[in-house]
Parts: structure tokens; sequence; C-alpha cells
């Protein structure tokens, strides 16, 4: 390797942002004078053949095929219907709880915040060092709020609903959930759904149709449809819908430009606190009179466990995919909450339920039809070298410079000194 490569190698690979988001040797001017101009056309002329590849989903049917062929499209399906079993875990455990006398809807997700803050936050510090992490919450500390906020009432109100309103209400408008993602997305964050994509959703939203028949032929849509109570019910998970896709979005929008583990770790942080007000205020009385064992602990302690493992697995979906594709692979829920079910309580496994989930997965494929190799995973908000992102875990920046067609290149980071995560970071 000749001077000139090795002074723009040296240069592509050292990039330490440090605690401070600072180089900690930065070059001399000398080579950023003198090899400053190689260096661009170089990354140029490397992104430009990744993006050429991702475009190549315009030409031919068989370059329409071409995400089925690549790991990222089986890790997203995979990553998708693992989210969808977590859900069915956590509601089955609830179950439980309520069986044993223990219905503390508020309460219960506490513990869930605070293990995410004790581990990612704590994380974010040992990177950032208090005085970095400090900055960052009084900097950024009202956007995660907001997030969080969103995220803590989505849980709350869709666990209430269900107290009110009939099953088959509640996850009809559950549906809206989809709607708001969608609409966010392409109102703000300029996403531009392809044809596939929207026929993928509503051949999905049938499958989940057919399950709520076979639910609603089965009599299983019980509910306190009481005077009243139905409305109420159904107000309550229309609120809940609506907050869970606002805290959808915005967290996708956040991980594509910022670590995982500050992100995780601000919705723990901040997660604890909105919610163990919340819980404090309205879950009082239920707390008095709840039924404490053993046994209710260990419900307690699975709840939590397989929550924070579902928070922390939600965040790279995002990354590899999109919240639109999180909403519509958890619409298989209800087919593995029968699995379950039918091992834990006993329940039968009608035959349209296994036509709707091969439905539903159906939409999977026809969703992802005609992208190219990067996917979703290519954002819109971001540029078209998503030069406004961050080089993390998953992200198409990071494929885009280390080469998904087999190519190196050299980082590229923004001019605020963000968008590239250093060694070691997700």
């Amino acid at each position: 390797m000749d001077g000139k490569e090795t002074a723009v190698s040296t240069r592509a690979t050292s990039v330490d942002f440090g605690r401070r988001g600072e180089s900690s040797k930065p070059p001399s001017p000398t080579h950023t004078f003198e090899h400053g101009a190689a260096e661009v056309v170089d990354r140029n002329e490397h992104q430009q053949n990744v993006l050429a590849e991702d475009r190549k989903k315009d030409l031919t049917w068989k370059a329409k095929l071409r995400f089925f062929k690549t790991k990222e499209f089986w890790l997203i399906l995979a990553l998708g219907q693992i989210l969808a079993i977590c859900v069915t875990g956590t509601n089955t455990l609830t179950t439980f709880l309520v069986i044993e006398g223990t219905s503390i809807p508020a309460f219960q997700s506490v513990f869930n915040y605070i293990l995410l803050n004790l581990i990612y936050t704590s994380y974010t510090i040992y990177k950032y060092g208090f005085k970095r992490w400090g900055k960052l919450l009084l900097k950024d500390g009202w956007k995660y709020i907001i997030l969080s906020f969103c995220d803590v009432e989505g849980n709350y109100f869709t666990v209430l609903a269900y107290r009110y309103t009939t099953i088959l209400s509640a996850q009809l408008i559950n549906f809206w959930a989809i709607v708001i993602v969608v609409a966010i997305s392409f109102f703000f964050l300029k996403v531009r759904y392809h044809w596939a994509q929207v026929l993928g959703i509503l051949i999905c939203v049938g499958g989940m149709g057919i399950l709520l028949a076979s639910d609603h032929i089965q009599g299983s849509n019980g509910g306190d449809i009481s005077s009243g109570n139905q409305l109420k019910g159904d107000l309550f998970a229309l609120v809940g819908a609506t907050m869970y896709g606002l805290s959808n979005v915005y967290e996708e929008w956040f991980v594509s430009g910022r670590p995982l583990y500050e992100v995780i770790g601000q919705l723990g942080f901040w997660g604890m606190i909105i919610n163990g007000v919340q819980a404090g205020i309205f879950d009082r009385n239920s707390f008095r009179t709840a039924t404490w064992s053993s046994k209710v602990g260990g419900y307690l302690t699975g709840y939590t466990l397989l929550l924070s493992f579902f928070y922390t697995l939600v965040p790279i979906l995002y990354r590899l995919a999109s919240a639109a594709f999180f909403n519509i692979s958890l619409l298989t829920g209800n087919f593995w909450g029968v699995i379950i079910g039918t091992a834990v309580f006993g329940y039968h496994v009608h035959y349209l339920y296994p036509i709707a989930f091969t439905l539903i997965m159906i939409g999977h494929f026809v969703y992802f039809l005609g992208k190219g190799v990067l996917g979703e995973a290519k954002k819109a908000w971001l540029g078209e070298q998503q030069e406004r992102g961050i080089s993390g875990l998953f992200t198409a920046k990071r494929k885009i410079e280390r080469g998904t067609v087999s190519i190196e290149a050299p980082a590229v980071g923004l001019d605020r000194g963000e968008g590239h995560e250093g060694a070691g970071v997700v």
C-alpha cells in the first residue's frame, strides 16, 4: 500500500469520538488538505455502487424478488414473530395474575421500565460519562418524555380497554394503530409506500379479520358490555391504539439517528417515572386488594423479563424494517395465543386459525415485494445516502459504508458530529 492509500485508510478507520463526540487524534491539516478529495471520490464511488444495487428493484420481476434472498429479510420475518410471541407471553402472564386476583395494569409495567433503566441508562452513562448524559437530559429530555408518555399510556389504556369492552371490539380498534403509523410516516417522515406494501398490509388485515371471525364463531369475544361500559372501553382502546402508533413511529425516528442503548435507556428512565406516578395514583386500591404470593411474584418476574426482552428487540426491527411492519407482525399474536392456550388453558384450535396465520404471513412476503437489497432499512427522512442517519447496527448507512455488495468504504459523519457510532456501539 503506498503513502496515499495509507493516509486515506488511516483517516477512514481511526474515527473515535470518545465520550464527548470528539476525535481522540484528529488528522493533521496536511493530510486533510492533501488527501481529502481522493477520500470523497472513493467514498462516493462506493456508495453509488451500493445504491445502484438497491435501485435494481425497479427493473425486472427477478430483481423484485432480490430482497427475499437476503439474510436480513429472514431475520426480519423471524424477529417479527418472536415479538408477537413475546406479546402473547405477557398477555398470558397477565391472565394468570388476574386469575390469582391481582389486576394492577399500571404497576406491573413499572418493573419493566426500572429494569430497562438499570441496564441501558447505566451503559449510556458508561459510554457518555455523567456530564454528557446530563447534557442529554437537558437538551433532549423533553423529546424522550413525549416518547415515554405515549408508550406508557398506550400500554395502560389498551389493558384498561379489555375490562370494559369485548375482545372483538378492542382488537378491531387496535387496527387504528396501523393507520396512525402509516399516516404519520407518510405526512411527517415523507415515507412513500409501494403498492406492494399497501397490498401486503391489507392482506395481513384480512388474515386478522379471519382470526376475529373465528373468535366470534366460537363465542370467545367476551367482555363487560353492560350499559355505558362498551363505549368507554372502545374509547380506551382508541386512545391506546393512537398512543401506540405515535410511540412506534417516534421510536423508529429516534433509533435511525441515535444509539440503541441511548433510546432504550431514556425510554426506561422517563417511563419509570411516568408509569410510577400513574401507578401510585390509579392503582392504589387495586394494589391494596391484590393477592400477593410466591406464585404472583413469579408471574410478575416472568412478565418483566419477557417485556424487557421485547423492548430490547423492537428498536432492532425498526432499523431493519419499519414501525408499519412491526405492527402487522404483531397480528399473528392471536394465533400464537391459541397455540399457547391449547397447552395452558385447554383451548381448541379452530380450523380458520391456520388459514388466517398463513394469510398474514403471505401478506408479510407481499409487503417486501419489489424492495431492493437495503429493504426498509433505508429511511426516507435520512437522505439518499442516509447522510442524516447514524452508522449503527443494522442501519442502511452502515451497510452502504461497509458494503452490502462486498465493497469496502470509509465512514461518513454528519456535520454536527453525530451519525457515527464508535467501535462496539450499536
